[in-house]
């Protein structure tokens, strides 16, 4: 049984993040699939019952964070590859690593994340993720002005991922952990929701916004945007009440992750396309000459979270192998049909099969990846399987640069499609040895 302690509210304490880290708790997890059974958090548990509405608004006033995050996330991220290869005078594969290494900085912070929200608390944890997401937007500023000078450019460029990476893992945790603490765990599905559907809002807008701003105003203003969001959103996040911390003890993490390996190699595969699409989107568009390249990011965000939307309830109905399954199936369609679009019609609808059928992939592998591991270790599988989509984001970026350089942009997405057609086999594996297990099962019976 889990042993709870609560203890002083997070701006009670101060001090470097020196706990047990939590490794439960990611932004990154899109639907209300399955419980996860944390500790109660008194100051949610003690509240009386509140409506529907109000429960939301609690939410949204501390997933808005996230959102805030993400759009200093999205709003470069159309802008920067084609920055790289063309002003900058540098690869494909550059560009593509540029872009990665926020990931790769997401990867390697998400311990430091955890570790800050259990000693320091959610709140303050958002406070310095916002902190980390201004410094990246001032870097940026510098590194475009300095176009004259491509290496300092590009070490203040990866210099502003780095820290913005950093800045995502922060955000993203301690948001979840914060909103959860408002409501309750009672409402931790739909905390969880809101939080991804702020996620993939805020780059779906985030994008043409960036776009807009570098075509016809000026790149560099998109520096000032992001310190401009991230210090509104610190100012907000100051004038909301913290929650108290909760601390438990936990199954080994190293053991979680072993039995959650194979679902986080399908989720990888399955991310892939995303990735793909994010970071090389734009200079597929303009390798052909075609127009609105940041509104296929758009639409993938939307059919996204419509996906999500609409039906997050198939995986308790179906099974999240199925699920899965067919998730696989319609990713590896459109991802095709952007490989192979002869019009730019085709490829936004390529990029809205993508992103519908890339939206229940996490929570359907996810489902079962929790079922693996007692109640007790639910948080620890969730933040191991987390990390395979981190992992995945920040390899593709440069390996798809490679599949570009050698074989052209269109390329990139039979690449991401060959590796949703992965997924697919994986999940195909992994139904047929639960079936197996649970036919066993019965026979025992």
């Amino acid at each position: 049984m889990q042993r709870v302690r609560h203890s002083h509210s997070s701006d009670e304490l101060s001090g470097p993040c020196d706990g047990n880290g939590s490794m439960q708790q990611f932004g990154f997890l899109p639907t209300p699939v399955f419980p996860l059974d944390p500790p109660p958090m008194s100051s949610a548990s003690d509240l009386p019952p509140r409506s529907a509405f109000s429960t939301t608004l609690q939410i949204v006033s501390v997933v808005s964070f996230t959102f805030v995050c993400y759009l200093t996330i999205g709003l470069p991220i159309a802008v920067l590859p084609g920055f790289v290869h063309e002003e900058l005078g540098l690869s494909a594969v550059v560009a593509g690593a540029v872009i990665s290494v926020q990931y790769l900085a997401t990867l390697a912070s998400r311990p430091l994340a955890g570790r800050c929200a259990d000693t320091l608390g959610p709140k303050r944890t958002v406070l310095r993720g916002l902190v980390g997401c201004g410094a990246s937007g001032a870097l940026l500023l510098v590194a475009l002005l300095f176009v004259r000078w491509p290496a300092v450019s590009l070490v203040l460029l990866t210099a502003s991922r780095l820290v913005l990476g950093i800045g995502e893992s922060l955000v993203g945790t301690g948001a979840i952990l914060w909103g959860i603490g408002r409501v309750g765990v009672t409402h931790n599905a739909r905390v969880i929701s809101w939080n991804g559907i702020a996620t993939y809002g805020a780059l779906a807008i985030g994008a043409p916004l960036g776009v807009a701003i570098a075509h016809s105003l000026n790149a560099a203003l998109l520096g000032v945007l992001m310190v401009a969001l991230a210090a509104g959103g610190y100012w907000l996040a100051l004038r909301i009440a913290p929650v108290p911390l909760v601390h438990g003890e936990r199954m080994s993490y190293a053991s979680v992750f072993t039995r959650v390996l194979p679902h986080g190699l399908g989720l990888a595969l399955g991310s892939a396309g995303f990735g793909s699409i994010s970071t090389f989107i734009a200079l597929y568009y303009a390798a052909r000459h075609w127009p609105n390249a940041a509104l296929s990011l758009t639409v993938f965000g939307l059919l996204f979270i419509g996906s999500r939307l609409l039906f997050a309830n198939s995986i308790k109905t179906y099974g999240g192998f199925r699920v899965a399954i067919v998730s696989f199936a319609v990713e590896c369609a459109g991802l095709l049909l952007l490989w192979l679009a002869p019009v730019p019609h085709v490829a936004l609808a390529g990029a809205a099969l993508t992103g519908f059928g890339f939206a229940l992939i996490f929570p359907a592998l996810g489902v079962e990846a929790v079922a693996l591991v007692p109640p007790a270790s639910r948080g620890a599988a969730l933040s191991a399987y987390s990390v395979f989509l981190d992992l995945s984001l920040g390899i593709t970026g440069p390996l798809a640069g490679y599949v570009a350089g050698e074989f052209g942009y269109p390329q990139v997405f039979l690449f991401a499609a060959v590796a949703a057609a992965g997924g697919i086999a994986t999940s195909v594996l992994l139904y047929q040895r639960q079936t197996r297990v649970g036919t066993r099962t019965g026979a025992a019976a």
